[in-house]
């Protein structure tokens, strides 16, 4: 049983689609729904326009796992959207400035099923001594986690070009349902990581950890910055990886703390 960890915006965003048993994958025509200058405007971004989604509120969900709105499509010059060239960690051009720094986190109150999972996902950030730190309060948050619904089982977003952290994380909890807290909280922290800056550890190749066929976004260095120290080759378990099994835990490897203590 699988799930595919996906991506939302203001400049970006991160979802998460289901692939249990058997693989959900965006039917191959989706694209007949979406106007050709709305897919040259995705790949000129550095995403791939393959399957693209419209969501029904004028955004795109791109690359299974991530949206954009017509203000991401309509984005000039210095973006910080990006298309990457390999399976190491990257990171967008906009992070989080200002260190050290708090990041506040609050969670719906009709997703206080997963309180524990947002304690544990946040819990893996503080025990690294970054200089961010991650407390949670009841309202005005920076990073507010919201229930959504949808083919997806979360999304969020990048930081933007003011330094701060992308300001949600919609989960959709009657796609987690069933879930142990572990997998939550890693899917949490996935959503987090792109919210401070990341993108999946698999970006060019999907296919290494959602199986399927590859998609080759074309030439890179849109944006993509390599990480100093990170691997160059495939890393297994990464919390980054677009997707994650159903039960699995995916706390940071020792490539993902590298790369944290890097930026951060």
């Amino acid at each position: 049983m699988r799930k595919t960890i996906f991506t939302l915006t203001a400049v970006v965003a991160v979802c998460i689609v289901t692939l249990f048993a058997c693989r959900k994958n965006v039917k191959s025509d989706s694209n007949s729904v979406v106007s050709d200058e709305a897919l040259s405007k995705i790949y000129a971004l550095g995403f791939s326009n393959k399957d693209v989604i419209p969501d029904g509120k004028g955004n795109y969900i791109v690359e299974g796992d991530i949206l954009l709105s017509e203000e991401d499509l309509n984005a000039k010059g210095d973006v910080s959207l990006l298309r990457v060239a390999g399976e190491e960690q990257y990171r967008t051009t906009n992070l989080v400035r200002n260190l050290p720094r708090t990041i506040t986190v609050s969670l719906a109150s009709n997703l206080s099923t997963w309180s524990t999972a947002l304690n544990t996902a946040l819990s893996r950030y503080n025990a690294l001594g970054l200089q961010l730190t991650f407390t949670r309060v009841t309202s005005g948050a920076n990073i507010s986690i919201v229930n959504g619904s949808g083919s997806f089982l979360a999304s969020s977003g990048f930081p933007t070009s003011a330094g701060n952290p992308y300001n949600q994380v919609i989960l959709n909890s009657s796609q987690v349902a069933g879930q142990p807290n572990n997998t939550v909280a890693s899917i949490l922290a996935h959503e987090i990581g792109h919210c401070i800056g990341f993108r999946h550890t698999d970006y060019f190749n999907r296919a290494y950890s959602c199986g399927g066929s590859a998609v080759n976004e074309g030439s890179a260095g849109v944006g993509a910055i390599n990480i100093p120290g990170t691997p160059t080759g495939a890393d297994p378990n990464s919390w980054m990886l677009s997707c994650i099994g159903s039960g699995q835990n995916r706390p940071f490897n020792a490539n993902d703390i590298t790369a944290l203590n890097y930026l951060y």
